[in-house]
């Protein structure tokens, strides 16, 4: 090991056209590159307001153990893609603002033209943030096609993160500018750090040990292998404090939810992190 590493009953909502017009609000701001948080914090945007009416109404109030079952019972409530409709889902959630052609990979932060998926060097492919061979849930239809943790990335740097935790430290990437790696994790590029910790806590929450998916959680530690685990949690609650969710993010968020009819609670609510992993 390197010397660096030392939950009132829920119901389904029915959104109403106010928070369908938030959403679109939203999604035109990441669009044009804008935040839709107000300047300076204060209210929460629209979008949020709206969904703490509908969408998340039974987690309103709650903590710990409490927060994270109703959290999981909103989200589990999705539409599920197969693993080849994953790639005509990628090219819409992470479609450039600045080149509606291309889409921006993940840890490498490069715009990449949309048909140049597949497996040569230098496509981009579908990076499982939270590695699937973390609870071996490989490709079929659940937590191995959730696109809240699923991204383009190049094949090479995807194979460099490999199923490798998540932690700070090691060696730079090649062709991912920022990202570092060594023998038991990976640390991407700052401007996604709290994206990344985002996408694994979501993935916590939803998969819970029902419908044959194993039970997945985060743990403060490294080189989890097969376990359905996933490290480092101190490092990734930092991460997440440090680099709010911003514009791409928010916008992505509403695009899964569009498609997978789903949301990622920790992207509309970044506290909630602290208010479950405390």
């Amino acid at each position: 090991m390197s010397a660096h590493h030392r939950q009132r009953p829920w119901r389904r909502p029915v959104l109403s056209i106010v928070a369908t017009a938030a959403v679109a609000v939203s999604t035109a701001a990441y669009a044009s590159g804008a935040d839709p948080t107000p300047a300076g914090g204060g209210a929460p945007a629209p979008a949020a307001a709206s969904l703490d009416d509908t969408y998340y109404e039974g987690a309103l109030g709650k903590s710990g153990p409490e927060l994270k079952s109703a959290l999981h019972t909103i989200v589990s409530e999705q539409t599920k893609l197969s693993y080849d409709e994953v790639w005509e889902a990628l090219k819409t959630t992470d479609e450039d603002p600045a080149n509606p052609s291309n889409v921006v990979l993940v840890y490498s932060g490069r715009s990449q033209a949309k048909g140049t998926n597949g497996g040569e060097a230098d496509n981009w492919n579908r990076e499982h943030v939270w590695a699937k061979s973390h609870g071996d849930f490989g490709t079929s239809t659940g937590p191995g096609t959730d696109i809240h943790h699923l991204r383009p990335e190049d094949v090479s740097v995807n194979a460099t993160r490999g199923n490798l935790d998540f932690d700070n430290g090691g060696d730079p990437v090649d062709e991912a500018p920022g990202s570092l790696s060594d023998g038991d994790s990976f640390e991407p590029r700052d401007e996604v750090k709290g994206d990344v910790a985002r996408m694994i806590l979501y993935m916590a929450v939803r998969y819970e040990g029902g419908d044959g998916f194993p039970d997945l959680e985060p743990n403060d530690q490294v080189d989890n292998g097969s376990a359905p685990a996933m490290g480092r949690l101190s490092v990734l609650k930092q991460w997440s404090d440090q680099d709010p969710p911003d514009a791409f993010e928010k916008g992505r968020n509403d695009r899964i939810f569009a498609i997978q009819k789903n949301r990622n609670p920790f992207i509309d609510h970044p506290e909630w992190v602290a208010g479950i992993w405390k």
